[in-house]
């Protein structure tokens, strides 16, 4: 019978080369799993970030393992290669960071219990991802376990998966579940048994079949569904090798029974109703750990998943931990999964793509709560598409509908790329990454654009995979975009919900991101090393006011929220106090005495609140409360007041005399004074030699898109002519604003 044994405790590591990986190293330090040697690397913008090859090296005391014939080492994730030693002796390779694999090491046992394990995180033209704006951290940063099975038993080789897997097939109220299992050894007189029970552990049905024949499906008659967040129902299918009455060998899964579809004009389709797909993206780190995290680290995501109210998390950008997908099956979340095809394609990473896909699926095909495939993120970031990437999509796309024809396939397109593009035809379902209002254009062009594209492409399901804007401990009364104050991020997301919740075709929306996360090669903000889109911060110990605002829309437990709360300091004589909830009314108390009562459909309400001395502020809604203090200054508190040094140029670095033109104002009015456009004729041209075929953010550069483009500032322009490959130097530009400072506005 089979048994597992965790090998986390006690690895000896170094970040030198092994000579004898039949030995211990020599220069050690003892590490439990999960590890990773980058946990804060990359945090003062990329010196530090290590990518290299190093080892883990374990000594097992063989006669204290369990009995068994057959022994394998379990890999949860090792990035981004990694190769397998025992006894000195190379047993097996992996390319590819974020799935589990296996190793059958039982003859290398039969000599040796010293297993070493090479992980090498430097970069490989073969291996993807191989450019992206998060850290790649290298170690063994999950789970190690040892499993020990008999001669015949379930596979446990075919690409990391369990060796069997459910698939219910809903026709009307009764789910008809195909269940398939792999056996390895001899088969001879064995029998493989699958009984399927239900949430309260009574059997649903059985099967049973000679192995390595097929199984017979199991017909569910009136199956209770998994209803996302609302029902999050789940059967399991215990699976059992027999020899007569003995078990050889089992393997268990949850699965749930749903239908899905995705519709133009409705959005997600669940259970044949409509259920709008609301929700964040996730990276699977956090500060000082790293990617190696634990249970506990999984659980404390979920519950701010899930208080926050989202009914979507997508899993950027690559395969997750098996234990955070277990979540997602039980609390209802609907599920976005993907690979790390992203950023760059290249020929020579094309069956390493493939590879992880497969993995992908084999893995994770029996979890309910996935319902998309993610076949690339901004891979056109380096270019147009070529026919190598087109033909890539194909058989990505074909392979996901071979292994798993109950599923979509997705794609999430940069911003920029063209929506007739031929690789966007691909996929079931298309999401755009967008970030008007942050690295260009205007809050107000999001919706917009999506409606054109909606008209132009009645028949694409559409979804918006990613948008957001950064937000530190920074703050103002008067945000601006690019700032990153909380304040600014807070207004930019009320506008992003007020757009995107109320156009029900958008198929899915996911913000960028619920948690601030590593990007070593990111120097701005004024913490360098991370994104700061996160609606949490990296350590998760502070929600910022944006959270609040998804809460009001999303969740149904009642709460009132003050924003500004670390925006004490204000000089102005009458402060915008904005307070968040989902409750019908608010009321607003300061120093006890009301100072108003308001109503809002949209969950966010406004104040007008005197600033004099120090007062104690009070929301009321309902028999929810919430408080804050502000205390009137004199003086700006520069505390609040982003300063980088050596960062790109920001909208604080440029001057803006009155009644003259600056890098801040807006394209549409620079452009009425012949002057100035003059001044930019230049920026212009380069910006449309730059961008191919005429076209920007994908569609022709018609009088509608110019005055689309009209909403840019100058300086969020020229963000654009650097995807057109036409960079600017900070010197540059502050020579380009200083020419427009001398041009007056009359």
């Amino acid at each position: 019978m089979r048994q597992t044994v965790n090998l986390n405790r006690k690895w000896a590591f170094t970040k030198e080369e092994l000579k004898d990986p039949a030995g211990l190293p020599e220069t050690r330090y003892w590490v439990n799993l999960p590890h990773t040697w980058n946990a804060i690397d990359g945090q003062d913008g990329g010196s530090d970030y290590d990518r290299r090859r190093c080892w883990y090296v374990k000594e097992l005391e063989r006669d204290e393992l369990p009995a068994a014939e057959k022994y394998y080492l379990e890999i949860g994730g090792a990035n981004s290669s990694a190769e397998v030693y025992v006894g000195g002796v190379k047993l097996a390779e992996h390319h590819g960071g974020y799935s589990a694999w296996r190793v059958d090491i039982t003859q290398g046992l039969k000599e040796s219990g010293v297993i070493a394990v090479s992980v090498d995180n430097s970069p490989r033209e073969d291996v993807y991802p191989q450019m992206a704006d998060f850290t790649f951290y290298g170690g063994l940063y999950r789970d190690v376990k040892l499993i020990c099975v008999g001669e015949s038993h379930f596979d446990l080789l075919y690409h990391g998966g369990p060796g069997m897997n459910v698939t219910p097939e809903m026709t009307g109220c009764d789910a008809r579940v195909r269940v398939e299992a792999w056996v390895c050894g001899p088969k001879a007189e064995l029998r493989v048994r699958c009984v399927i029970r239900d949430g309260e552990g009574r059997v649903a049905g059985m099967c049973e079949a000679a192995a390595g024949e097929k199984l017979p499906p199991v017909l569910l008659k009136n199956a209770h569904l998994w209803h996302g967040r609302k029902d999050p129902y789940l059967y399991t299918a215990e699976a059992e090798l027999l020899k007569g009455d003995e078990v050889l060998d089992s393997v268990r899964l949850r699965f749930g029974c749903r239908s899905f579809a995705v519709d133009p004009d409705r959005g997600f389709i669940l259970n044949g109703q409509e259920y709008p797909l609301r929700g964040v993206s996730r990276h699977q780190d956090r500060w000082g750990a790293g990617n190696a995290l634990t249970r506990e680290h999984h659980e404390e995501d979920m519950k701010y998943i899930m208080e926050l109210g989202a009914s979507t998390v997508r899993l950027a950008h690559y395969q997750h931990d098996q234990y955070f997908y277990d979540l997602c099956d039980e609390k209802g979340l609907v599920v976005w999964a993907e690979i790390p095809y992203i950023s760059r394609h290249v020929p020579q990473g094309r069956a390493n793509a493939v590879s992880q896909m497969t993995e992908l699926i084999v893995q994770c095909s029996h979890h309910p709560s996935i319902a998309v495939w993610g076949l690339s993120n901004e891979i056109t970031m380096n270019g147009a598409e070529d026919p190598d990437l087109i033909d890539a999509h194909r058989e990505l796309n074909d392979l996901c509908h071979r292994l798993d024809p109950t599923r979509l396939t997705a794609v999430a397109a940069l911003s920029m790329c063209d929506p007739a593009a031929e690789y966007l035809k691909i996929p079931d379902a298309v999401s755009y990454n967008h970030y008007f209002g942050w690295y260009g254009g205007d809050t107000d062009m999001n919706g917009p654009w999506f409606d054109r594209f909606h008209r132009e492409h009645p028949d694409t399901p559409i979804g918006c995979s990613e948008y957001g804007c950064e937000a530190l401990d920074w703050h103002t009364a008067h945000p601006v975009q690019g700032d990153y104050t909380e304040e600014y991020q807070a207004h930019y997301h009320e506008e992003l919900i007020r757009q995107l919740f109320t156009r029900k075709y958008l198929w899915a929306t996911h913000v960028w991101n619920m948690f601030d996360f590593g990007a070593d090669n990111r120097a701005e903000g004024g913490e360098n090393g991370q994104n700061h889109k996160g609606l949490m911060t990296f350590d998760r110990r502070y929600k910022k006011d944006a959270f609040y605002a998804y809460k009001a829309w999303l969740s149904d437990e009642p709460f009132v929220h003050i924003c500004g709360k670390r925006y004490r300091d204000r000089e102005e004589e009458t402060t915008r106090v904005t307070v968040y909830s989902n409750q019908p009314e608010v009321e607003l108390l300061v120093n006890g005495r009301l100072l108003g009562r308001q109503r809002s459909p949209e969950h966010f309400f406004y104040f007008n609140v005197p600033n004099q001395g120090e007062s104690l502020l009070e929301a009321r809604a309902g028999e929810c409360r919430d408080s804050c203090r502000i205390r009137r200054v004199e003086k700006f508190n520069e505390a609040y007041r982003l300063k980088e040094k050596g960062a790109v140029l920001n909208w604080f670095d440029i001057t803006s005399p009155e009644g003259f033109y600056s890098l801040n104002d807006r394209m549409s009015d620079v452009l009425r004074s012949p002057q100035a456009g003059a001044l930019l004729a230049d920026c212009l041209r380069q910006l449309q030699e730059g961008l191919q075929g005429g076209k920007v953010m994908g569609f022709d550069m018609t009088p509608e898109m110019m005055k689309m483009l009209g909403g840019f500032t100058v300086l969020r322009l020229t963000s654009l002519m650097g995807a057109a490959g036409v960079q600017l130097t900070k010197d540059q530009l502050l020579e380009l604003n200083a020419g427009l400072n001398r041009i007056s506005r009359t």
